[in-house]
């Protein structure tokens, strides 16, 4: 608190004592912080200095302190993920030993894998194919039926397991299409570009089209197949169901052919359980478009 100074005796009007201090002709007066303040603030001092010391606190140059007590946030997680694992341990086994071609006739357990499987999907799944399983250039849609490994139960089971072209997994699906930009001439490209569109649609040049039936013929239905429905042994994409992963506009499929696809899916059996992993495959599965 502040008075303007006065020239007659400060306790005259029983004011306290002043500080000594003055700005511009203001004094300021020495009024002491009551007691039970000090003490709340000494208090407040005192315990932040005792869970600064017991708890994670001080920052270091790779990380804080741990704390005497040893407590962490991840600590409390993996606690609340172990108990969690264990309360589930009974129907992952059952999960684990039943053939996976009859999970969906056992209530129990496809119920159980269904809402699993959505967790496991929304947390490692939804970053490439979308929250909604519908997909994005370059990623699968899992709710048609158009599958380039085979949509059956088992087969989502293998492809979720041991990826697409993913070299840390001895089993991966494998298959490469030549970037035919090294091997035809860029008029043959067109022509059989041209042909590709064709078999869904109407063509930029209908004579460049006629021409591609031969390029195609010689070059792509070894693996497409010669009315280039595709061929799931080698994950050859149907070409005549109108279903376009990268795109289906001439310039795409002219690009496509020129420098060839090479997407990859991680193998996910060492990144997760075979309960998880036979989970997300009953889920993708149910989605709609599972054979």
């Amino acid at each position: 608190m502040a008075k303007q100074s006065k020239k007659q005796d400060q306790n005259t009007n029983n004011d306290p004592n002043t500080t000594g201090h003055v700005w511009d002709g203001i004094e300021e007066f020495n009024n002491p912080l009551p007691r039970w303040w000090l003490w709340t603030l000494y208090a407040c001092i005192i315990w932040a200095v005792i869970y600064s010391i017991a708890y994670p606190a001080w920052p270091g140059i790779k990380s804080a302190t741990p704390g005497l007590l040893g407590w962490s946030s991840r600590g409390d997680v993996a606690a609340d993920i172990a108990a969690a694992e264990a309360a589930n341990q009974g129907i992952n086994d059952k999960l684990v030993a039943a053939d996976i071609v009859s999970i969906t006739d056992n209530q129990e357990l496809a119920g159980y894998a269904k809402t699993a499987g959505a967790a496991v999907f929304l947390t490692w799944c939804a970053q490439c194919h979308g929250s909604g399983a519908a997909g994005a250039k370059g990623y699968p849609n899992l709710l048609d039926n158009d599958w380039l490994w085979g949509g059956d139960i088992e087969a989502v089971h293998t492809t979720i397991s041991h990826g697409i072209r993913d070299e840390t997994d001895d089993d991966t699906r494998f298959s490469q299409m030549p970037a035919f930009g090294e091997i035809l001439e860029p008029a043959e490209i067109e022509q059989v570009a041209n042909y590709v569109i064709s078999l869904t649609g109407t063509p930029p040049d209908a004579q460049m089209a006629a021409a591609g039936e031969t390029v195609f013929m010689d070059n792509c239905a070894a693996c497409h197949t010669e009315d280039g429905t595709g061929d799931r042994e080698f994950g050859a994409p149907n070409l005549a169901d109108a279903i376009w992963l990268y795109g289906g506009d001439f310039d795409t499929v002219k690009q496509t052919i020129t420098n060839s696809r090479f997407g990859v899916m991680p193998a996910w059996s060492g990144r997760l359980t075979e309960a998880q992993v036979r989970a997300v495959a009953t889920y993708v599965h149910q989605l709609g478009g599972g054979e």
